[in-house]
């Protein structure tokens, strides 16, 4: 098993760093707890913040030149230019106590985003898909931390991370219809819990681990440990690929949990890292709407 150690890039001491993106040639990423939309440019290190009303648990590019971002109050349009939150839709306005976490794109444009409740009590949550047209449809019911969402490269498998459940499990994926069916586990961890994911154009899954100091790369196909990314971070929270060969492996990571003991030990707790990876990763796929 190869092993890699990620290098710290911005210490930016976030309370709970989530969901990065490669777009455009920077680094967009949320700071759920501080609601907080981040855009990090590598070759500058400069790191720019948008304030949101709420919590806010992902931001991904839409076909528009905008963003979309799932908050605390549902899910909307960001503009950066006007720095300006246009909610579009909440299909949990009953559940005051649930926020979205983490969202990708399929290969169509549609997003697929998860909601769990803000004091994760079991079982509060779903998993959502959103058309272009914003018909929303509930796809997974009883979700505890709806987390890391990514595809195969023909498009045919989902792969999906309910993080109390400590594993990563596939679906069969109808890309034409938007429908999964055929749940099944393909990942089971036995240290820390997974987070979010990415996917390398070799059809393998970088897996953020909470809790576990590490990003683990497995192969779906076997189940197996092919590489681990160090991390001088307890809680790791995602990662994506990016860099001007998209072979750089970037990683957010989260200090809410920290005691001031552990606080001291991990002076890089919250930060952003890198690693090359040597591997080309999958880029993002664009909101269709």
């Amino acid at each position: 098993m190869k092993t890699l150690r990620a290098e710290c890039i911005h210490p930016g001491a976030a309370v709970l760093g989530e969901g990065p993106v490669w777009y455009a040639g920077h680094l967009w990423w949320v700071d759920i707890e501080r609601c907080e939309i981040h855009r990090f440019d590598p070759s500058t290190r400069a790191d720019n913040t948008w304030l949101l009303p709420s919590r806010v648990g992902f931001v991904v590019p839409s076909a528009r030149g905008d963003f979309i971002a799932g908050t605390q109050d549902g899910i909307g349009r960001f503009d950066p230019g006007s720095v300006a939150f246009n909610p579009m839709l909440n299909p949990e306005s009953d559940k005051p106590g649930n926020r979205f976490n983490d969202a990708k794109c399929d290969p169509q444009g549609r997003l697929w985003a998860g909601t769990m409740a803000i004091n994760e009590q079991a079982e509060q949550g779903a998993l959502y898909s959103v058309d272009a047209d914003w018909r929303i449809r509930r796809q997974v019911v009883n979700v505890s931390i709806s987390n890391g969402i990514a595809w195969s490269g023909d498009g045919r498998t989902m792969y999906y991370v309910d993080s109390s459940t400590k594993r990563v499990d596939a679906f069969d994926f109808d890309l034409e219809q938007g429908q999964i069916s055929n749940r099944r586990t393909i990942v089971t961890l036995t240290e820390g819990y997974p987070d979010g994911m990415c996917a390398d154009e070799d059809g393998n899954l970088w897996i953020a681990i909470w809790g576990g100091w590490c990003v683990a790369c497995h192969d779906p196909r076997t189940g197996g440990r092919l590489a681990k990314v160090k991390v001088p971070v307890r809680d790791v929270t995602s990662c994506c690929f990016g860099g001007d060969r998209m072979d750089e492996l970037y990683i957010t990571t989260a200090s809410r949990d920290l005691e001031a003991a552990s606080r001291q030990a991990q002076p890089e707790a919250g930060g952003l890292f890198v690693v090359h990876t040597g591997v080309v990763g999958c880029g993002v796929n664009a909101f269709a709407g």
